[in-house]
């Protein structure tokens, strides 16, 4: 494994309290038939941090999923907790899942760009299946979150690897966003320069570049009073699918918040559906 781009490698390990609080929010099968770990691995020839998922069954090879976290810079970041949660859930399902806190956060090296060559920090992803030998690296999904959906979408543009993707209170049109969030003005401002910040949002907005996205089945789910992003990025995202004759399963969740923290039975029932039928 000299050629190994992954450069640490760390169990997660949780107290007693830590684990009844997983196995409470994600379930039973979650923490017992996975495990997740920490990783820092090699993106670009810089040291990004992340997590790996598995099941703990290795005696077949299972579809591989890239999960895309929302916020931005340290906001936002994935820590232990949250991950042996998520991940461990979403390996429990039958996958090796690969994540990423994007360079320069959470430790790593470099520069979060918000859309820009940090992409690269997930599709540098993609080689580190071929370091487990129960990764099936032919069958691969894609998911993100807020922000994350952003980057899933500019990631779809780049990589025709992906056989399914599901999006979850999106980021479609940073533009509008940043016109009806004075917060998320704000963090937009502190990425990018005054005179090309319009420029770079257009850039990352995948309703400016949706014909470039490749026809594949699309989950888009978003909160119907979601107050950060506006569920209307999804909604618009949905017709320039229909019209393209894209599949894709458009879920508006009413009274539905940013995170859909009411909706989580719901939200984890499609995803592991939509998991299921395209990927296995």
């Amino acid at each position: 494994m000299s050629t190994s781009r992954i450069i640490t490698r760390k169990k997660i390990a949780l107290n007693n309290s830590q684990t009844k609080m997983v196995i409470s929010g994600w379930g039973e099968e979650s923490f017992n038939n996975s495990t997740v770990e920490k990783i820092t691995y090699l993106s670009d020839g810089l040291k990004v941090k992340g997590f790996i998922a598995y099941p703990n069954n290795q005696t077949k090879k299972y579809p591989c999923v890239i999960w895309n976290r929302g916020g931005a810079g340290n906001r936002g970041a994935i820590d232990e907790f949250t991950a042996r949660g998520i991940f461990g859930q979403l390996a429990s399902w039958g996958y090796v899942v690969f994540a990423s806190q994007y360079r320069g956060n959470a430790g790593g090296e470099g520069k979060d760009e918000l859309g820009g060559s940090d992409v690269k920090d997930i599709l540098n992803l993609i080689p580190l299946a071929n370091e487990f030998d129960c990764a099936d690296n032919s069958k691969w999904g894609i998911e993100g979150w807020s922000r994350g959906g952003m980057m899933t979408y500019i990631t779809l543009t780049k990589q025709n690897k992906f056989k399914c993707a599901i999006l979850v209170g999106a980021i479609s049109n940073a533009g509008q966003n940043s016109d009806e969030n004075s917060a998320m003005q704000k963090a937009y401002e502190g990425y990018f320069k005054p005179e090309n910040i319009e420029e770079k949002l257009n850039e990352r907005s995948a309703i400016n570049f949706y014909k470039k996205l490749p026809p594949v089945p699309y989950l888009i789910m978003h909160g119907g009073t979601d107050d950060i992003i506006s569920p209307n990025q999804s909604l618009e995202m949905a017709n320039k699918f229909r019209e393209m004759d894209y599949q894709y399963r458009l879920v508006i969740f009413e009274n539905g918040d940013h995170y859909l923290k009411t909706h989580r039975k719901e939200v984890d029932a499609l995803r592991k559906l939509w998991y299921g039928k395209y990927l296995k």
